[in-house]
This record gives structure tokens, C-alpha cells and sequence, in this order.
């Protein structure tokens, strides 16, 4: 919404929450809401849902109606519309448990390609939507394209070993080399699929930022992954030294982002060697990697309070 406003567009911004940019307050469930934010809206941008952390707080039942009938709400709305692009924010999470190789096996390169295996509710239900996408670009001819974004979100890990493993801004930087963006970046890519869509029609695109390691580095990043980073990015050493900062010693899957640099004409500016010349180049940055945009949105969380364990009850089912 802040970028969409300082190049000019007029923007309809639904939420369930008021804000700075929620012009029409409701949800994506509800039929009146969206028919009451659709008038002449031309592209829809469609990144409601209910998330991960939501997984111990809510039902299943809430699950399908966001997540599934939310989007299919939307859909219909924008197929009444002829909206000339339908953009779908999915999730890296669709491919589940295709994420995690079995023990000893190399580290899982992660194209559009993998097929899905579903590991709880969100995931089948994130999945579930991108088909309905595809199901009305077939039946409509509805140009939709799917961004399954990788992490992004600026707020503490929910695997409470890991943060007590890492420093925050530590544990974000490792996860550049292989599963997280910028929120710039990530607004660059949606912007960019808004443009192509009308052309493109129907696709789906993993959005991470650019990985420097190829297939030949998988075996290794499973056994030793700071020798394969020392040899990819040699510059890491210094600066994680400064720091006190460490490297995760195993990288189980790395996401692969060209199809979408390559269809959607997406050029990211954020990647691990980037950010590594970044904090050697400016120390007043402090350990901070985030883009301005970035910085300026902050983290607005997922919960309105605390738990126990953590920021997120997260619970398997």
C-alpha cells in the first residue's frame, strides 16, 4: 500500500484491522465487504490470510474459511470485475514436508517444479487457493499468478531452539542464503507479476532472494554448510566475526527463485554476498539488514499477546 501510493496508484486496502491504509474495513469472507471494495479496481492484490502462526490459535474451520473461501470470495468478485490481473501471495510453506530430505540425503533443491506434500492446515489450505486461481484462469480466463514468498516477516523465529541458538538479525541473515527475502523485494515482485499477468495468464513463481549455491552444492550444505558459504561468499567470515555471529552448520532445502526473475522481469536487490558488503561498508547500520521499506513497516506481529513459549503457540496437526 505505501509503495502502491508513492507511485501514484489509487489503492482500496481491505482489512479486518483499521490502519493507515485500510480504506474499507472487513474480511475477504465476507461477500458485501469485497463487493463494496471491488468498484473500479482494475488489479487485485490478494495477500489476506491466516498464517503458521495462527496454527495453535484458531480451528481448522477457520482455516478453510479464510484461506479457501476468502480467496474464492475474491475471485468471483474479480472475475465480475474483469480485473486485468489477479495476484495470489502463496507460501513456500505449500511444499511441506518436500521441504526436509530424509537424514543423510542431500539438501532439497526447491523449484515450482517439487510437488507439494502438505504438513498441516495451512498448507493445504494456502495450496487449495492456488488452485482455485488456476481454476479460474481456466474456467474465466482470469490472468492469475501465484508468489510463493518465502520468510519475510520481520518478527522473532517460532522455533524457540533456534532463537536461543541465534541472535535475531543472525539467524535472518543465514536464512538469505537459501529461504528469505526482503518485504522490498518481496512488494518488487508482486508489482512486477501485476505487470505480467495479463501476458503470462497463469503461473506460479517461488519469490526468495537469489541463492549464490547451484545443485552441485547440495550434498555438502546437508554435511558442512559454512564450507560451502566460506567458498561462495568468502567476505561472510569477517563480518560474522565482528559480530560474534555464526553460520547454521546444516541447510536442509534451498529455494530457487529464477523462474520468476526470468517470467516476471523481477530483479531483486537483497541477497546474502549483498547484505554481507552492506554491513561491511556501513557499521553505523549496526547488525539492522533491512531494507528502508522494510524498516519503515516494522513488524506488526500475529497475535495481540504473548504466550508461554514464545511469540507463536504453533502446534503440529
Amino acid at each position: 500500500m505505501r509503495r502502491l501510493g508513492e507511485l501514484g496508484h489509487a489503492a482500496v486496502g481491505l482489512d479486518i484491522a483499521a490502519g493507515p491504509f485500510t480504506t474499507e474495513r472487513g474480511s475477504i469472507g465476507d461477500e458485501a465487504a469485497v463487493a463494496r471494495a471491488m468498484p473500479g479496481v482494475e488489479v487485485v492484490l490478494h495477500a489476506a490470510t491466516l498464517h503458521k502462526p495462527h496454527v495453535g490459535t484458531h480451528s481448522r474451520q477457520d482455516f478453510v474459511d479464510v484461506n479457501i473461501t476468502g480467496t474464492l470470495t475474491l475471485l468471483e468478485a474479480a472475475a465480475r470485475q474483469r480485473v486485468r490481473a489477479f495476484i495470489y501471495t502463496s507460501t513456500t510453506s505449500v511444499f511441506g514436508d518436500a521441504l526436509v530430505p530424509p537424514p543423510g540425503e542431500p539438501a532439497a533443491w526447491i523449484t515450482e517444479d517439487v510437488r507439494p506434500v502438505p504438513k498441516n492446515i495451512y498448507g493445504v489450505t494456502k495450496g487449495a487457493a492456488e488452485d482455485l486461481c488456476q481454476l479460474f484462469h481456466r474456467n474465466h480466463g482470469l490472468a492469475c499468478l501465484v508468489l510463493r514468498t518465502s520468510r519475510f516477516f520481520p518478527e522473532a523465529d517460532d522455533d524457540p531452539a533456534k532463537r536461543a541458538a541465534f541472535a535475531d538479525a543472525n539467524l535472518k541473515l543465514n536464512e538469505f542464503l537459501h529461504r528469505r527475502g526482503d518485504l522490498e523485494d518481496m512488494v518488487g515482485a508482486h508489482l512486477a507479476a501485476a505487470e505480467r499477468a495479463p501476458s503470462l495468464g497463469f503461473g506460479r513463481y517461488i519469490v526468495s532472494a537469489t541463492t549464490p549455491f547451484t545443485e552441485h552444492d547440495l550434498a555438502e550444505l546437508r554435511r558442512d554448510a559454512p564450507s560451502v558459504v566460506r567458498r561462495c561468499v568468502p567476505a561472510y567470515q569477517a563480518a560474522y566475526a565482528r559480530r560474534g555471529w555464526t553460520m547454521t552448520p546444516s541447510i536442509d532445502r534451498v529455494y530457487v527463485n529464477a523462474r520468476a526473475r526470468r517470467d516476471l522481469g523481477w530483479t531483486p536487490k537483497y541477497d546474502f554476498a549483498s547484505l554481507i558488503e552492506k554491513l561491511a561498508a556501513n557499521n553505523a547500520l549496526g547488525d539492522d539488514i533491512r531494507s528502508p521499506l522494510a524498516r519503515m513497516v516494522g513488524a506488526k506481529g500475529y497475535h495481540a499477546e504473548n504466550f508461554a513459549d514464545g511469540p507463536y503457540p504453533v502446534e503440529r496437526r
